[in-house]
């Protein structure tokens, strides 16, 4: 197995857009996926994308670090490693987050993403669902 890698940091902002703009600027980073109905912005540095979530007074955690993720080649061998732990096992993600399939929790509550497709491109639940899969 692949040793799983950080790929995907997110973190809660005011104001998305211009947090994601000053990456741009700063850092020549590209915005990859500005999503029109949350505000959320996605920029990446060609190995880490960076997810720039809107910060709303209600329902919303402290403005800064949200939660990260690993890009991994095996779901269930890092499900059973988190189960032997004796933690919560990962749970699905909405159908509509484009970048990791699963989520879960380190020992003190911190959530980080599992993706088995990466964090460089958008892949919605229903694009998953129609994959093919050939049974041997």
């Amino acid at each position: 197995m692949e040793k799983p890698k950080i790929r995907h940091l997110a973190l809660f902002a005011r104001d998305p857009e211009k947090v994601a703009k000053f990456y741009q600027r700063v850092f020549d980073m590209e915005i990859i996926r500005q999503n029109p109905s949350s505000g959320a912005c996605f920029v990446t540095d060609g190995y880490i994308t960076l997810a720039v979530l809107p910060h709303k007074l209600k329902g919303s955690s402290a403005v800064g670090l949200n939660h990260f993720g690993f890009k991994i080649d095996d779901m269930e061998k890092i499900t059973q490693r988190i189960a032997d732990e004796g933690l919560e096992t990962p749970e699905k993600r909405p159908e509509d987050r484009p970048y990791a399939e699963q989520r879960a929790c380190d020992p003190e509550g911190n959530m980080f993403d599992l993706s088995l497709h990466g964090f460089e491109r958008v892949e919605t639940g229903a694009e998953r669902d129609g994959k093919v899969t050939v049974a041997h």
